[in-house]
């Protein structure tokens, strides 16, 4: 079944009854009722499936995860409150009989490294940077450090790389590592980790799958190994989405391939009319055959599908500079999020990389000028129009 057939039916009215919903209904329940003690025994024992407790399972969120998990084909998935929940929880689910040792891409969002740094490292999980479009360097870290787990984005943020999973995949199978990817930009329309040897995917599902910037939520997509430790360990920890975003995402994801297409359009030509500009120092975008990753981006992207993100340069401007552009958009959203449907304009030096070190910026090759757009569903001339006045 194709992708765009599983968005739409994936997850619902897969329950038996005398009437069933077109929609999968909201349960806002905390709690459920059981036929006798004895069933809520079998349920608490997991010896029967049924609903005990929302913190271990909700009949929304079992809908949401069903169709995630078909989406991404992998074994099973869990909803989460937020893209980084998903994030931290799919660590401790891959750390847990690993060393507590994560190699990490060095381009990658700002928040991650907070993360990694802040919040666990604390707690005595060590990381490692390493520039995950160089396998050998990969390779040469994973034999050095020897982490439990490496962590990727498919598309990375903001300056759109994209490395070798499958090369990666096999590097780190060799030496029982996890592989983890972040592939809220890629989407599963565009790329599906797992089938190039994933062991854990993550969404922010807050981005293209929900695309309307109306409910915040994570996703974490497991192959069968990881998958009972993820359930087992959300039971307790409670990570979990509230219903209502659930179905929220969900019908958000019931569209997402026509908005994704429509996007991957838009930022094409989009980053094509940028690379005529005289105001425009440079344009990153995956359509580039001068692109880094060229021959991976052809092997792991469908033909034409190269996603909805354009970053670019403003020649000579400094933050100042920067700001002033911003500031005269009229039509695209200054907003700290993306995959929407409306276009939205991010600054990473001052928001998803401000507490980024200098240095780690110049190693990535971040700099002062750099904006980084989400493309919407507009019609593409009028967001061109926007910003062909707002760069004067």
């Amino acid at each position: 079944m194709k992708i765009q057939t599983k968005a739409v039916h994936a997850g619902d009215r897969k329950r038996p009854q005398q009437q069933i919903p077109v929609s999968t209904p909201v349960h806002f329940a905390a709690s459920w009722i059981c036929a006798d003690q004895a069933e809520q025994d079998r349920i608490f024992a997991h010896e029967q499936k049924g609903y005990a407790y929302s913190r271990y399972c909700n009949p929304t969120n079992d809908a949401l995860e069903e169709l995630v998990a078909s989406l991404e084909n992998g074994h099973g998935a869990l909803a989460c409150s937020s893209g980084m929940m998903a994030l931290q929880h799919a660590l401790w689910c891959a750390l847990l009989e690993r060393p507590k040792r994560i190699l990490c891409a060095r381009d990658i969002y700002g928040a991650t490294l907070k993360l990694l740094y802040d919040v666990m490292g604390p707690f005595g999980f060590q990381t490692e940077l390493v520039d995950a479009n160089d396998t050998a360097a990969v390779e040469a870290a994973l034999d050095r450090f020897q982490p439990g787990a490496l962590l990727v984005e498919t598309i990375s943020n903001p300056l759109l790389r994209v490395p070798d999973l499958e090369a990666l995949a096999r590097l780190c199978r060799a030496r029982n590592v996890a592989l983890i990817v972040d592939n809220t930009f890629a989407t599963p329309l565009l790329v599906r980790p797992l089938e190039r040897g994933a062991h854990l995917v993550v969404h922010s599902s807050t981005k293209y799958l929900g695309g309307h910037g109306d409910t915040l939520g994570g996703l974490i997509v497991s192959d069968e190994a990881h998958f009972e430790t993820m359930r087992r360990f959300s039971r307790v920890n409670g990570p979990v989405m509230g219903p209502m975003e659930a179905y929220l995402t969900m019908r958000g994801i019931k569209t997402f391939p026509l908005r994704m297409e429509r996007q991957c359009q838009n930022a094409a030509a989009l980053a094509q009319w940028l690379r005529q500009q005289p105001q425009v120092e440079r344009v990153f975008y995956l359509d580039d055959p001068a692109h880094p990753d060229s021959a991976v981006i052809g092997r792991l992207l469908p033909e034409g599908l190269y996603g909805g993100m354009v970053s670019f340069e403003i020649r000579g401007a400094r933050r100042a500079e920067v700001f002033a552009f911003l500031d005269r958009l009229k039509l695209c959203v200054r907003a700290t999020s993306l995959g929407d449907v409306h276009t939205m304009v991010l600054y990473p030096w001052i928001a998803s990389h401000r507490d980024v070190p200098p240095e780690q910026k110049a190693a990535m090759g971040l700099r002062e000028n750099l904006v980084r757009f989400s493309v919407g569903i507009e019609a593409v001339e009028d967001i061109i129009a926007d910003i062909r006045q707002a760069l004067g």
